[in-house]
């Protein structure tokens, strides 16, 4: 909204606030409703949501955990600053869910796993590789995840409420918080759903407006070449025009921010991680209360996937039409100014247009969109970071140097207190992100974990379609592509491509290799070097490949852990007997621990044991990997269309002239 002197006038109102407000109550509602299961108390409910979730929910939780206030702020800043480009990430994370869903989940679910570097425990052996996945994850969670959620709330609460940026942090943490300490994985997946229905309710709203504003799609492809700012008119610098390849999506494969050939085989690889070999993405995915159901909620997702390149990338190139001074700002003076940032400020370009587009009251919809986008993302990393160092670092440091088995409530309290300390390292690498990401939040993300990434997706390629391959062959490449990746990284740290108007002192390793050709290389790297060890070292022992392969799923041979679980089966049912008979011993527990194992749902009553028993069965049977066969032909069909789809979207959006 503009006034007749042509300011734009952001303050919210008393509408706004009550839109927010409604928003919150609605989220700490749901949140607070799931205190009421009665699986919380045990690891695979409060984990993995006791895995009776069906497809709708697993599938918006996939969508809304992966689309955080940084795609919103970052998709929308790369639209402002490139262009459609970016929109190819979000057609791959189509395919890629695919991937997760006919190869991957069959293998882990048939596995019985809580985690994934647990997989690899089963998988191959040792303990070293489980702990060093579970090391790196939380490292790449600091560095691509909750950093960057964090930043891109603030800058969005920064632009909104004039907030400074830290004590806006703060209090997102107090609200994420309260969300993700309460029920756990079922928590989590709820809240998604609702906060997945406001996104989209908000982001159509915005961006229906956003082009009625402009003129339409034809208008936009015309304006967006025209959107230089004044200053670049004004001078001899070429800063400030766009791209010339702005309306191709996969770009000349040497001379482009975007190349094809790159996207296709380098940044393919680095994304299997994410979306398959990654904690927060398939811990939902394992939620769901069968292959089917997992199946499907891939498939939605995969769907809903299409949405964010109109819902965000779009807007941010509208902005820039309508902002072009300050969004498309041209000189490192200008851009301090602006937004703060000496690099650019494409950044702000989608708060730029929720406040001046939408009218008084439409804004605190929008900003309680924004919320939704950072808490869900928030909530699904904060609870995977608990399952991980809980079940793959904590319980295995307890068992070996303090010789016990940690006890349910002890990994109830070290789940939480961990998540505490990553946001500790989370802030303190704020200021770096700050200097880091150049105007383009988005490409950020990508670089980082292009260069992290790509050995653990290698790995789990490796040990999911080799059965040759074996424990020493795997951490083997590990070491060498963690190596690799970080000399890329430290090098891209300290040598920094400037903006437009500075000088380019790159050396050619980082100047002339693109991010995205070095992935690709890296990932081929650790494939190699896993390869030559395992065949040069001892294979695998026979039961380490039951059910942990993708041609050993179905196997109902019996693993040494098989035993273990039957064992724990039985000691079950014997307590449920003894109690039947016997009757329920009497227990002393003052009122706040009481008050305490409520809160953790934490039940060792006969009702409690009774329904631990009958989740024993449940797992049991979600780990057969049995199918309906209609149901089968329904999903494999839809898995043909919407690689069809992705394909078709590709090749209109990345020839000129076909569009």
């Amino acid at each position: 909204m503009t006034s007749s002197d042509g300011v734009v006038d952001t303050a919210l109102v008393a509408w706004d606030y009550l839109a927010i407000v409604t928003y919150l109550v609605l989220v700490l509602g749901v949140a607070f409703l799931s205190l009421c299961r009665s699986n919380r108390g045990t690891v695979s409910g409060y984990f993995l949501a006791g895995r009776y979730m069906f497809w709708l929910p697993v599938g918006a939780s996939l969508f809304a955990s992966n689309i955080g206030s940084e795609h919103f702020i970052g998709l929308a800043g790369s639209g402002a600053a490139a262009g459609i480009g970016v929109g190819a990430f979000e057609l791959n994370a189509c395919l890629l869910l695919q991937l997760l869903g006919w190869v991957f989940l069959p293998v882990y679910i048939a596995s019985g796993v809580y985690t994934l570097p647990e997989y690899m425990r089963k998988r191959f052996g040792g303990q070293r590789i489980r702990v060093y996945l579970a090391m790196m994850s939380l490292i790449l969670y600091v560095f691509t995840k909750i950093s960057v959620n964090l930043y891109s709330g603030a800058l969005f609460l920064q632009q909104a409420l004039k907030w400074n940026i830290y004590p806006a942090v703060c209090l997102l943490l107090v609200l994420t918080a309260v969300c993700t300490v309460t029920g756990g994985l079922a928590a989590v997946i709820y809240t998604d759903t609702l906060q997945f229905f406001i996104m989209l309710i908000g982001g159509f709203m915005l961006m229906i407006m956003s082009f009625i504003e402009i003129g339409g799609y034809g208008a936009l492809k015309e304006k967006y070449m025209q959107a230089i700012p004044n200053e670049t008119f004004y001078s001899n610098t070429s800063c400030g025009i766009p791209r010339e390849d702005s309306w191709e999506m996969l770009r000349d494969p040497i001379d482009s921010d975007l190349p094809w050939a790159g996207f296709i085989f380098g940044r393919t690889c680095a994304s299997i991680w994410y979306w398959c070999a990654d904690q927060m993405m398939v811990q939902r995915a394992l939620s769901a209360k069968s292959l089917s159901h997992a199946q499907g909620a891939c498939l939605f997702a995969g769907y809903t996937k299409f949405l964010p390149f109109f819902l965000m990338v779009l807007p941010g190139m509208i902005s820039r039409v309508l902002y072009t001074d300050e969004v498309a700002c041209a000189s490192q003076e200008t851009c301090m100014a602006v937004c703060g940032s000496p690099l650019g400020c494409t950044n702000i370009a989608y708060p730029k247009l929720v406040l001046g587009i939408l009218p008084v009251g439409l804004r605190g919809v929008m900003f309680a969109v924004m919320l939704a986008a950072l808490m869900s993302d928030l909530t699904s990393i904060f609870n995977s970071t608990s399952t991980l160092f809980t079940i793959d670092i904590w319980k295995y440091f307890r068992i070996k140097y303090g010789k016990k088995e940690p006890s349910v409530h002890e990994l109830m309290i070290i789940g939480r207190l961990v998540v505490v300390i990553m946001v500790i390292l989370s802030i303190l690498w704020i200021p770096v992100i700050q200097q880091m990401q150049g105007g383009q939040l988005f490409i950020y993300i990508q670089e980082v974990s292009g260069f992290l990434a790509p050995p653990i997706a290698a790995v789990y390629v490796v040990a999911l379609l080799w059965s040759r391959g074996n424990e020493k062959g795997a951490f083997s490449g590990l070491v060498v592509g963690f190596i690799i990746g970080m000399i890329r990284m430290i090098l891209d740290f300290t040598y920094r491509a400037g903006p437009c108007w500075g000088v380019d002192n790159r050396p050619a390793i980082t100047a002339k290799v693109h991010y995205m050709y070095f992935s690709l290389i890296l990932f081929w790297i650790v494939i190699i070097v896993d390869v030559v060890v395992s065949l040069l070292t001892a294979p695998p022992e026979k039961q380490r490949l039951i059910r942990t392969t993708w041609w050993t799923r179905h196997s109902e041979e019996k693993r040494w852990d098989d035993f273990e679980d039957d064992k724990e089966e039985i000691e079950l049912n014997d307590n449920v007997r003894v109690i039947t008979e016997e009757g329920q011993p009497a227990a002393h527990k003052s009122s706040l621990r009481r008050g305490y194992d409520w809160f953790c749902g934490y039940d060792d009553t006969f009702a409690g044991k009774t329904k631990a028993c009958q989740h024993q069965a449940h797992l049991k049977e979600v780990s057969a990997l049995k199918q309906d066969p209609r149901a089968k032909i329904f999903l494999n069909i839809n898995l043909v269309i919407i690689i069809l789809v992705t394909t078709t979207a590709y090749v209109i959006f990345s020839v000129p002239g076909l569009l």
